[in-house]
């Protein structure tokens, strides 16, 4: 598990158990930064989903605090922790599933201000410094797609895969197999779909969104 994961699983356990009930304040951002060893970007991150999730609040010049439990809140962490224990495999066959019927969906629906971001986000990739840093921006371009579709539960079903991907397994998969070569092409095969995405083209947008994900998968499982 990851630093960032470990530190959600710690305040969810808090939460849960009732070592912090409903109305505690939780640490602050930078207690929370120093206790993980991790940026306070990555736990404001971490904070915002725990409370889309609707398990903490925040209250601005105030802090963040825990929110009575719910049965739904209590649904969603459950099915969380499962998704954290599904194979890459399993991953990647979900993944080609849903994202080529996600790609349609943004030709749909998508607005010039997602388009724009998608551009920005490849921009962001393709000046990574880092492995870690290219990561970061590959899988926001990805949810910026999901964001696309203005769709509320395509949305929250596309979380669940980026937490699936956020752990440790996938992680070291996709580290030992990005060799230069393949980020480049990953970098040509993202312009490819979002310029396809850009011109409405949900039949070339789809085609290119599954020609990338099974690149992937071929690079990461052979």
């Amino acid at each position: 598990m990851d630093k960032a994961s470990a530190m959600r699983a710690v305040i969810i356990e808090n939460l849960q158990s009732g070592a912090w009930p409903a109305g505690h304040r939780l640490p602050t951002e930078r207690a929370l930064s120093e206790q993980f060893a991790i940026s306070r970007s990555t736990v404001r991150r971490t904070l915002s989903a725990l409370k889309d999730e609707g398990l903490i609040s925040q209250r601005v010049g105030s802090g963040t605090y825990a929110n009575p439990p719910s049965t739904l809140a209590q649904a969603e962490v459950l099915l969380r922790s499962e998704v954290l224990s599904t194979s890459p495999a399993e991953l990647m066959a979900a993944r080609l599933v849903l994202e080529p019927a996600i790609a349609a969906l943004v030709v749909q629906h998508g607005t010039p201000a997602d388009f724009a971001a998608m551009q920005d986000a490849c921009a962001q990739a393709e000046a990574a410094a880092s492995f870690e840093a290219f990561e970061v921006w590959d899988a926001r371009l990805h949810e910026l797609m999901a964001t696309a579709t203005h769709n509320l539960f395509i949305e929250k079903v596309f979380a669940l895969m980026t937490a699936a991907r956020s752990q440790a397994t996938w992680g070291a998969l996709k580290r030992k197999s990005l060799t230069p070569e393949r980020r480049e092409a990953y970098q040509a095969e993202h312009r490819e779909i979002v310029a396809a995405l850009h011109d409405r083209d949900a039949a070339r947008a789809m085609e290119a969104v599954r020609r990338h994900l099974l690149h992937v998968r071929d690079n990461l499982l052979g």
